[in-house]
């Protein structure tokens, strides 16, 4: 029996760690071709290796989407390897050191806001031609917890999070009619490197709070499948046990 994303193409970016590989690992074991992009070569070909043992194809694009003509660039990459693209997964991003606004460098600000904003957005813009011209496909965009509410320390971060969340909803609305199925996934505190660096302070104290990367990749698998075709516009809030719901226990003292 056929896998179920045989013969289907997915970009992913910011495929070399954490849920970008978990997704590369998963999408690729589900048959799917993989357009990998990250900034490393190395770890690029570590994963499309990876998926080429489970039997599909892989190709590494080594890119920075903080320069403008790399969301070309990974669109025609997609269509030259494999001739379509059905499914694009925006989950590159930068997770910065937390600091006040007032203390923040206006240029690492910008650079934030970039890639984890304006590149999907040029992203998405790249592929819709081709997917509007297949008359569908699927786009997931990976964007936070800390996109869902404010707090001090990490405001480009949490600004341009919550901006992808209405990107999401907004380019929804615009391709429904063609097909094209829009949505977005909020993750909460997930055992990465990313994370690990970024929240280093807190030691192991959150070891038991913490989902795996796998757990994200089976929600993505599923957002692009056809049991979620009547899921579109849907920012999908995936906290595990770092949602705010579990932190107030009136038994506890706790509001």
């Amino acid at each position: 029996m056929a896998e179920p994303f045989t013969d289907q193409t997915v970009i992913i970016t910011g495929a070399t760690k954490g849920i970008g590989r978990a997704m590369a690992a998963a999408f690729g074991a589900a048959g799917a071709n993989i357009l990998a992009t990250g900034r490393t070569k190395d770890e690029l070909d570590s994963i499309c290796l990876e998926v080429e043992r489970s039997g599909a194809k892989a190709v590494a694009l080594v890119a920075d989407l903080a320069i403008e003509d790399s969301a070309g660039r990974i669109a025609d990459a997609a269509l030259e390897s494999f001739g379509r693209i059905d499914v694009l997964i925006n989950n590159a991003a930068i997770i910065h050191d937390s600091a006040d606004l007032a203390d923040f460098d206006s240029a690492l600000w910008q650079r934030v806001l970039y890639v984890n904003l304006v590149a999907p957005a040029l992203l998405t813009k790249a592929v819709l031609p081709h997917m509007i011209e297949r008359g569908g496909g699927k786009i997931i965009n990976i964007a936070s917890i800390g996109g869902r509410r404010g707090g001090r320390g990490r405001s480009a971060y949490r600004a341009a999070k919550a901006g992808l969340i209405n990107l999401t909803e907004s380019v929804a609305a615009e391709v429904k009619e063609h097909g094209i199925d829009v949505n977005c996934i909020c993750p909460g505190a997930t055992d990465t490197e990313g994370f690990r660096s970024a929240f280093n302070h807190l030691g192991r104290k959150q070891d038991a709070n913490l989902m795996e990367s796998r757990e994200i990749a089976e929600l993505a698998m599923f957002l692009a499948s056809s049991s979620a075709s009547a899921i579109t516009g849907t920012a999908i809030d995936a906290f595990g046990a770092t949602n705010p719901i579990f932190q107030s226990d009136s038994r506890k003292g706790k509001i």
